[in-house]
């Protein structure tokens, strides 16, 4: 794996932080009816992402995800302001406004949605591991779920298909504890998700996913097994979200003590006591890069706002057009 270095923490510090004050922004104007539609936030998480970046290859890897899906294709490559805009419904959005938002893309830096069905997803990232490995691309796919997709059948028949072909895929399910606001204990019998991988002999394990040390250790023993020609391989990434699960979510299903706790754990916590124990940054360092922060989210919520909402006509052409099927005709005003 790549040393995990002074430059590495420091990263990780900046973009963590960014990514937690970008959904923080995007909480408030959601409050504000800026942001329509479903809001379903990753804060708490951001050690999977952090994790996951440092063992992929971004030149040719992909990414998959449900519909927690605002800040993975930033890590990817794409413009912030481009998902925020997204966000907004605006015509500089990265669907131009259309997705919204649940259904984030990026096909130029490899990640594909952003997807609302619950599972979705695992088919999906399943397929892209299949493309590539029939087109001899030596790239790997990482598929991500919440603990509740793991309930859906279609877990089960993407395991068994990626297994038999040997696809270079990395199933991950994010286990913040609740599928919506149901607990993992009240969904199974069994509470160590990891372990459905048994029954398909998946090579699989649990991941302290709050740590992004542990979790790029484990992508990257997972992704090099998958680009060597070892196949699929499944990680139950504990974690946690401090939000609800989306911004309607009332959280009575847990208690104020309960996050409490798991806040004293936060992965960016952790980094940064890292940094400071180690004097990889001065306090006037850290400052500085909290004030980059801080004024990268004013930069991108100024965007969104300034930036127009889509014609109407943009409905109709995105819309698919068939010269046989004459029935949904094409409506350019």
């Amino acid at each position: 794996m790549k040393k995990v270095t002074k430059e590495v923490y420091l990263k990780w510090y900046e973009d963590m932080l960014f990514w937690r004050k970008f959904e923080d922004k995007l909480a408030q104007v959601y409050i504000q009816q800026k942001v329509r539609g479903f809001l379903h936030l990753y804060n708490g998480q951001e050690a999977i992402l952090a994790g996951a970046l440092h063992a992929m290859d971004l030149t040719k890897d992909r990414m998959i995800t449900a519909y927690r899906n605002h800040v993975q294709p930033i890590g990817m490559g794409e413009d912030p302001r481009r998902v925020m805009a997204e966000l907004y419904g605006k015509g500089t959005g990265t669907s131009q406004g259309m997705g919204g938002s649940m259904h984030i893309f990026s096909k130029e830096h490899r990640f594909y949605g952003g997807h609302g069905i619950v599972g979705g997803q695992i088919p999906l990232g399943a397929g892209l591991a299949f493309a590539d490995k029939y087109h001899k691309r030596d790239a790997v796919t990482l598929t991500f779920m919440g603990d509740g997709a793991t309930r859906q059948g279609s877990l089960h028949e993407t395991f068994n298909l990626a297994m038999l072909w040997n696809l270079p895929v990395v199933f991950c399910v994010e286990n913040n504890g609740y599928a919506m606001g149901t607990s993992v204990e009240r969904t199974a019998n069994h509470t160590d998700i990891w372990k459905l991988g048994l029954g398909y002999e998946m090579p699989c394990g649990p991941v302290d996913a709050m740590n992004p040390v542990k979790v790029a250790e484990a992508m990257d023993e997972a992704i090099t097994r998958a680009r060597t020609g070892g196949g699929p391989t499944f990680l139950e990434l504990k974690t946690y979200r401090y939000r609800g699960h989306s911004m309607s979510d009332a959280q009575k299903y847990r208690t104020k003590d309960e996050v409490a706790e798991y806040q004293k754990i936060d992965p960016i916590t952790q980094v940064l006591d890292v940094i400071k124990e180690k004097k990889y940054a001065t306090d006037d360092e850290i400052a500085a890069i909290d004030k980059a922060v801080k004024d990268k989210v004013a930069e991108c919520q100024k965007f969104a706002e300034e930036s127009a909402f889509p014609e109407k006509n943009l409905m109709y052409d995105v819309v698919y057009e068939q010269d046989n099927y004459p029935f949904l005709s094409h409506k350019p005003q």
